[in-house]
């Protein structure tokens, strides 16, 4: 099991990770996201915002620009802020699998907050998308609000941007196998059960 990163926020995640887990709930997996690799996926930002800030002070120093300034500044220093940003929220973030269920908390930005996935609210297969420096997006549920963190533009849900995904899915699958065979004895031998489902 993999443990949390000794951090300013690694105490209120594990407070919020005992306060999350139910009796009995026990963690197979824990993680968080690669934090520099989603810098990397959004530096694209910064090659927008360092130049158009440099333009920008040039603008003002020449005399070029005078109320557009201010806003014209904040949108640079906006672009560049965006990836540290995106890391701070990654230190704050811990992602759980446990023998019952797939679970986000967050204590970023002094808000903590619990997103929980049981095995049969997700998806039949789950999704992999590679976003380079060995990390990936593991999306396990779908039709979610596209308005979370963790949810793409299309609704599909999961960890994002986490280091060996194709590993962690096999984790899932194995911990979703084990739950559904728990939650349901009369059909772990018979054609309907659940590994059959995700044969």
């Amino acid at each position: 099991m993999d443990d949390i990163r000794d951090t300013l926020f690694s105490a209120g995640l594990r407070r919020l990770r005992d306060g999350a887990l139910q009796d009995g709930e026990r963690v197979i997996w824990q993680g968080q996201p690669d934090g520099l690799a989603r810098m990397t996926m959004w530096r694209w930002l910064w090659w927008i915002g360092c130049p158009w800030l440099l333009l920008t002070i040039v603008a003002v120093e020449a005399g070029w620009i005078d109320q557009a300034a201010r806003p014209l500044l904040m949108l640079g220093v906006a672009f560049v802020a965006a990836p540290p940003v995106m890391l701070l929220q990654d230190l704050q973030t811990l992602y759980l699998i446990t023998d019952r269920r797939a679970l986000i908390l967050r204590t970023a930005w002094g808000r903590r907050t619990v997103s929980q996935t049981p095995f049969e609210a997700m998806d039949a297969v789950f999704e992999i998308l590679d976003i380079g420096r060995g990390a990936g997006h593991l999306n396990f549920a779908s039709g979610r609000s596209t308005r979370s963190p963790d949810t793409d533009y299309t609704g599909r849900y999961g960890f994002r941007c986490v280091r060996d995904a194709l590993r962690l899915r096999d984790i899932l699958e194995a911990a979703r196998a084990g739950g559904t065979r728990r939650s349901h004895p009369e059909k772990a031998a018979g054609p309907t059960g659940a590994a059959a489902r995700n044969a």
